[in-house]
C-alpha cells in the first residue's frame, strides 16, 4: 500500500508544463553512521560533495559544551564525547573516513568556521565568519595547506583588495582559475581572486553596483533594497556561467554573470523575516541542471525550485528535531545521483541525508 500510494504522488506531482515528475526526497534516519572516538558534531557550518561522491563537513568544534566534552576532562567526566577535528568526510553510505583541520603552521585558522567547497582539481576551500576572520584557505583533499588569500584582523571594508569581511562561502572557476567569495557576514559583497595565486581581480554588490558599509535596514517585505544585507550567505556557479547569490535576511536570490553583471532577482517566502529564507542552494545534478534546491534555515525548509522559471514546484521538512526536520537548517549539498545532504547550526548540530527516490539524471 504504501509503495502504490508513494507511485501516485509521484506521478502526480509534476511541473507546470506537465512533462516531468518533480522529484522526491526520503531522510534516511541511519545516515551517518555513528562516529568513531566518541566524537560528537558542533555547529555544522557547511556541507559538500565532491567528484567521488564523498560528502565533505566543516563543524565548530569550539561550539561544543563542556558536558558535551566530558570525556577529555582529566579525570574524564563521563564517557562521552570528544570533539573531532574541524573536517570530516563521509561515503554514501554514512561511513565516515578521514578528518583534518584546525590551526597549523603557515596560515591562520578561521575563528568561527563557516563554508566548505570541493573544487573541480580537488582543491578544499575554507572560510570563516568570525570577527577576525579575513581569510579563505585553500587545502589538499588529504588536508595540506596550499594557499591563504586575505588575512585576520579586526573591521571591514567591502571595497577591500587585500582582505574579506567574514565570508560566508566560496565557488570555484577552475578553467578561469578564479575564486567568488560570499562576502559576507561583515562586508556586503562578492569578491573574486586568483585561485592559485590569490591575487584580487574584482568585486561588487548588490545589483552588480559598487558595495556600500553604510548600515541597511532591518527587512520590510514592502520595501525594495539596493544594497545586500548581512550575511551574504552563499555563493554558486551554475553550469551555463551563471553566479547565484543567497542574500539571506533579504529573502532574494540574485544572480549575475562572472563578469559582475546583474542578471536578475528573486524573491522567495516574501513575508518572511528573523533571520530570513534564503540560506544556500545546490542544483540538481543533471545537465540541464534543471533545479534548484535551497535551503531556508528560517522555516526549516527545503524548497525545490525549477530554475529556468524560479518556481516552487515542492518542498519538504519543517522546524523540529525528527528525522526529515531541521533545527537551525544552514547548508545543503548534492551527490552525482541527486540525493540530498544538510547541515545544521545554533542546537542543530547534525547531518542528514535525503535520497531521491525518482532519480532520472
Amino acid at each position: 500500500m504504501r509503495t502504490l500510494l508513494l507511485a501516485t504522488l509521484l506521478a502526480l506531482c509534476t511541473t507546470a508544463s506537465g512533462q516531468e515528475a518533480v522529484p522526491q526526497f526520503q531522510v534516511d534516519p541511519f545516515w551517518p553512521k555513528t562516529l568513531p572516538n566518541h566524537w560528537i558534531l558542533g555547529q555544522v557550518s557547511g556541507i559538500a560533495t565532491d567528484r567521488f561522491d564523498r560528502i565533505w563537513v566543516v563543524h565548530r568544534p569550539r561550539s561544543l559544551t563542556p558536558r558535551e566534552r566530558a570525556a577529555e576532562s582529566k579525570p574524564p567526566e563521563g564517557k562521552c564525547c570528544v570533539a573531532p577535528p574541524p573536517v570530516l568526510v563521509f561515503d554514501q553510505s554514512g561511513n565516515f573516513l578521514f578528518s583534518w583541520g584546525g590551526p597549523g603552521a603557515g596560515y591562520e585558522w578561521p575563528e568561527n568556521e563557516h563554508g566548505i567547497f570541493v573544487d573541480a582539481n580537488d582543491f578544499v576551500w575554507l572560510a570563516g565568519n568570525g570577527k577576525t576572520d579575513g581569510q579563505l584557505l585553500k587545502f589538499t583533499m588529504d588536508g595540506k595547506f596550499v594557499l591563504q588569500i586575505g588575512k585576520s584582523g579586526s573591521g571591514n571594508d567591502s571595497n577591500s583588495t587585500v582582505r574579506l569581511g567574514s565570508p560566508a562561502d566560496v565557488a570555484v572557476d577552475v578553467a578561469a582559475k578564479e575564486v567568488f567569495a560570499a562576502d559576507g557576514y561583515a562586508n556586503k559583497r562578492v569578491v573574486v581572486f586568483d585561485s592559485e595565486t590569490g591575487a584580487y581581480k574584482r568585486h561588487w554588490g548588490a545589483y552588480g553596483k559598487r558595495p556600500s558599509d553604510e548600515k541597511t535596514p532591518p527587512y520590510d517585505p514592502a520595501k525594495p533594497f539596493a544594497q545586500f544585507s548581512n550575511p551574504v550567505h552563499c555563493i554558486r556557479l551554475s553550469a551555463d556561467g551563471l553566479l547565484h547569490v543567497c542574500d539571506r535576511t533579504y529573502n532574494r536570490l540574485q544572480i549575475f554573470r562572472k563578469d559582475g553583471t546583474f542578471v536578475s532577482e528573486h524573491i522567495f517566502e516574501k513575508a518572511t523575516r528573523g533571520n530570513g529564507s534564503v540560506y544556500d542552494l545546490v542544483f540538481s545534478p543533471d545537465k540541464a541542471q534543471r533545479y534548484i534546491y535551497m535551503a531556508d534555515g528560517m522555516n526549516g525548509e527545503v524548497r525545490v525550485v525549477e530554475r529556468s522559471s524560479k518556481n516552487v514546484v515542492g518542498r519538504f521538512g519543517r522546524v523540529g528535531r525528527q528525522a526529515g526536520e531541521f533545527t537551525a537548517l544552514h547548508n545543503i549539498a548534492v551527490d552525482r545521483q541527486g540525493n540530498l545532504y544538510t547541515s545544521e547550526v545554533q542546537t542543530g548540530q547534525r547531518i542528514q541525508k535525503f535520497r531521491r527516490l525518482d532519480a532520472q539524471n
